[in-house]
Order: C-alpha cells, then sequence, then structure tokens
C-alpha cells in the first residue's frame, strides 16, 4: 500500500523597514527567491525549526512573534518526475542578531532585504506560489498567537 504524506516546512517572514529578508538559492530550477525556510528536523518544534532554517540561510538570529499561516502547495517537474506537496508553517519573525562571520547554507547565493514591490515584479523567481502568499498575508495584518502551535515534549530527543 503506497502511503502519502506532505512535506512539513516551516518558513520566517522577517520585514524590517518595508523590506523583507529574502534568500536567492539555487535548485534543480535554477536560481529562485524564496523565504528562509526548510524542513522541519527531527526532534525539533515548529518555532525551533524556523528559528533554524533562518539562521543557516541568513545568519541572521530571529525571534518568532506570531503564527502566519499554515499554507499547502504542490510542486511537479514534468522533466525529473518530482511531485512533493509542502506543508508550510509560517512565522512571522523579528531580527535579533546579524552574525556576519557566519557561512550561509550549501545553496544559498545570498540573503537579501527586499521591498514589497521588488518582490512581486520578481514573481517568475519564486521558488513558490506561497512567497508572495505569505507575504501578502502579513501586510493585510494576519497574525495567530504563537500558543497556536503546540508540541508535546514526547517528540522532542530525549523525552518520553
Amino acid at each position: 500500500m503506497n502511503y502519502w504524506k506532505p512535506s512539513v516546512t516551516v518558513a520566517a517572514v522577517v520585514e524590517q523597514d518595508g523590506r523583507f529578508l529574502l534568500v536567492e538559492e539555487e535548485t534543480r530550477d535554477g536560481l529562485r527567491l524564496n523565504q528562509p525556510a526548510g524542513h522541519l528536523d527531527p526532534g525539533e518544534s515548529l518555532t525551533q525549526a524556523v528559528v533554524r532554517e533562518a539562521l543557516e540561510e541568513t545568519a541572521h538570529h530571529v525571534e518568532p512573534v506570531a503564527f502566519l499561516g499554515t499554507y499547502m502547495s504542490r510542486y511537479r517537474s514534468e522533466a525529473t518526475g518530482i511531485d512533493v506537496t509542502y506543508l508550510r508553517f509560517a512565522f512571522v519573525c523579528r531580527v535579533v542578531m546579524h552574525d556576519t562571520e557566519r557561512a550561509l547554507d550549501v545553496g544559498i547565493v545570498r540573503a537579501v532585504w527586499l521591498d514589497t514591490d521588488a518582490v512581486r515584479r520578481r514573481a517568475d523567481m519564486h521558488r513558490s506560489p506561497l512567497v508572495m502568499r505569505t507575504i501578502d498575508d502579513y501586510l493585510v495584518g494576519r497574525r495567530y498567537p504563537l500558543e497556536m502551535i503546540f508540541t508535546h515534549p514526547s517528540c522532542q530527543y530525549g523525552n518520553v
């Protein structure tokens, strides 16, 4: 029996002075633009994952301040046969500090700060249709308390 499950990812929506923190990254489809985002790793909560991913991809320490929403999208490639459904948990985060000495993850070309118009103009480079959707949701004021996300201690390694 085939068992289907979506890939769980997190994304940090970080705005500062009217600009959003994004990454340019090399993908199978070429250079793409995305929020700091990535997969949930075993043993971590969703909020721990978004903090880790933002640091690894941008060298920015961030703090989640609100839950933005849960988003689902599908990526299908005719060329490679890849067909993945992503379940993305997006968080509004604020920058705590920037570590200028930290190297970025493999595949990340650079972290960039772009205003909304610049992000919209580069829609052809978005890694996912969720890049603009999460920014638009942020801009209309969508925010939910972090307490909406609960992680039972049994999910943390070393806990029973």
